[in-house]
């Protein structure tokens, strides 16, 4: 197309030409450098177009930006919850990179973090936080497209056995004495396309089908082992053994609730020596009248609330421990009646029947520990309770979001990541006193307001004094501070109280007169006669 002469004498390199893209457009009228020319013999001389070097815009010549070609990078990024999560995760870090490629660790621990510091993120949004947090600065060219996390959360899932390497990794930091909380959740997922959605005995009252997934908690550590998911109609008891086999749990102390009874490892326990359990049993188990276990023999000592304890072995070299809570007993007691008030139905005989065994625990145990031991351990298990309500309230995981098999397999593995990097998170925030003066939540929003210079070094701790910072406001800075997370400006030297002292003046140090009334001078006068 013929390009019109006052764009072609616009001044402009030599050795160019103007060419016309026919299209409307600030970039229209691209000129070229010439880059060779060709001699044909007999023929004229054939010139070859190199490359654009700039374009005619508003009659000047406008040259081409190969800065601006390159992708922009931000100077500054959110920081302080990311760098929260990434103080806690470096050994899980390890842990993966020793099972998985490097390129989807990066990515399953930018997805883990995520979850953590924006609950409740579809994964068409991850890449959006992840360029706009400090996840793109610890873990750099991580694949976080909807279309990449989606094809990892299935290659997670089909792999079993790298999930099972690392599982294998994280149980064999559990020592022999310490003891293992197990539970299991229900979590919502009405996919019509997997096998493990089912009605679980709760759909009764919920109306949807549900996933189990069950969990290993170390009670002295206050984090997560392994988790594992079935079928939602799959019951706790009956996966039970699946579980310890799958994740090779091989030592400490099983601490689990009713629905985990030891008949069921049975088999387990005879082949893992190092495994033992504490498990309550029904209040209307044959085995407490049969022991006389209501016979107590003391109070426990070193705990707040009044506990009676009964101690006892019983067939089989097992032992029986019977707990009797006053405090848990008069409140039983008095909602059993205001119940029976209610429903004026108030049947005497069964309540002689309960009213001996209101508040009362009794726990199986294949070991001999004292009681205070026992009833501590069961007690702490309300910790992995705690992970749960983590799970499904604060990192909004209470549904699956995916569809297929693998893909809730893979996307479980994931959120059990999400999960032991909020526990650790919490641990910190408790010991730091930080969750004294905030909740969780709002610790995180503090924390997603810090931002934070891309150009800051990793390699050296942040100080609030450096230059890096942007906009951080100073409560902010302080929960860095009792978090670890930026080492404290060095402060003055405390002012001594009170005024300073004058200064005197040369007139002023001059010796003063005597304290006191002058005394009176006597003059002796010779009188003449």
């Amino acid at each position: 197309m013929k390009v019109p002469e006052e764009i072609r004498k616009v001044k402009r390199p030599v050795n160019t030409i103007v060419e016309d893209s026919g299209r409307d457009g600030p970039k229209r009228y691209s000129v070229r450098e010439r880059s060779a020319v060709k001699y044909v013999p007999g023929k004229n001389p054939q010139p070859h177009n190199g490359k654009v070097v700039g374009h005619i815009i508003n009659f000047k010549f406008v040259p081409v930006d190969n800065k601006a070609s390159t992708e922009a990078k931000p100077k500054m990024l959110s920081y302080g919850s990311v760098a929260l999560a990434k103080s806690v995760c470096d050994d899980i870090t390890d842990d993966l990179l020793a099972v998985y490629d490097a390129g989807k660790v990066y990515s399953i621990m930018s997805l883990a973090i995520i979850r953590v510091i924006r609950p409740s993120t579809p994964l068409s949004r991850v890449s959006a936080h992840y360029r706009r947090t400090f996840t793109s600065v610890f873990f750099p060219g991580a694949a976080v497209s909807q279309n990449s996390l989606g094809n990892l959360i299935d290659y997670l899932g089909v792999d079993e056995d790298r999930r099972k390497a690392f599982f294998l990794k994280r149980i064999s930091s559990v020592m022999a004495e310490h003891h293992i909380a197990i539970d299991g959740t229900l979590k919502q997922d009405n996919s019509t396309v997997n096998d493990l959605s089912a009605f679980s005995y709760k759909a009764r009252v919920k109306n949807t089908k549900d996933i189990s997934v069950i969990y290993a908690y170390d009670i002295e550590k206050m984090e997560p082992v392994c988790a594992q998911v079935f079928p939602g109609n799959c019951i706790d008891a009956s996966a039970y053994s699946t579980f310890i086999r799958n994740n090779n749990i091989d030592k400490g102390i099983i601490v689990a609730d009713k629905g985990f009874p030891p008949s069921k490892i049975k088999n387990e326990l005879n082949s893992r020596p190092n495994l033992h359990f504490l498990t309550p049993i029904k209040r209307n188990d044959v085995r407490i009248k049969d022991n006389d276990m209501l016979s107590f023999q003391g109070v426990l000592s070193g705990i707040a609330t009044n506990v009676l304890y009964c101690k006892k072995q019983i067939k089989g070299g097992r032992y029986l421990y019977a707990f009797l809570d006053q405090s848990k007993s008069s409140l039983e007691a008095k909602t059993f009646l205001t119940k029976a008030k209610q429903d004026s139905e108030f049947d005497y005989e069964k309540y002689c029947d309960k009213k001996d065994k209101f508040g009362l625990i009794v726990l199986e145990s294949d070991q001999d520990l004292p009681p205070v031991v026992a009833y501590t351990c069961y007690e702490e298990r309300w910790k992995l309770e705690m992970v749960f309500k983590y799970y499904k309230m604060d990192e909004d995981l209470d549904r699956t979001r995916v569809q297929g098999d693998f893909a809730v397999i893979g996307s479980e593995f994931v959120n059990f990541i999400s999960t032991l990097i909020t526990c650790r998170i919490i641990n910190k925030a408790q010991k730091s006193g930080v969750l004294k003066e905030m909740s969780y939540g709002e610790m995180m929003d503090d924390l997603s307001s810090a931002w934070r210079m891309t150009d800051a070094p990793l390699n050296v701790p942040a100080s609030s004094d450096d230059e890096y910072w942007v906009h951080t406001l100073n409560t902010v800075m302080e929960t860095l501070e009792k978090l670890g997370l930026s080492v404290p400006a060095a402060k003055p030297e405390p002012k001594k109280r009170g005024r300073k002292p004058k200064v005197k003046e040369q007139s002023e140090t001059t010796p003063r007169r005597p304290r006191g009334r002058p005394r009176k001078v006597t003059v002796s006068q010779n009188t003449e006669n």
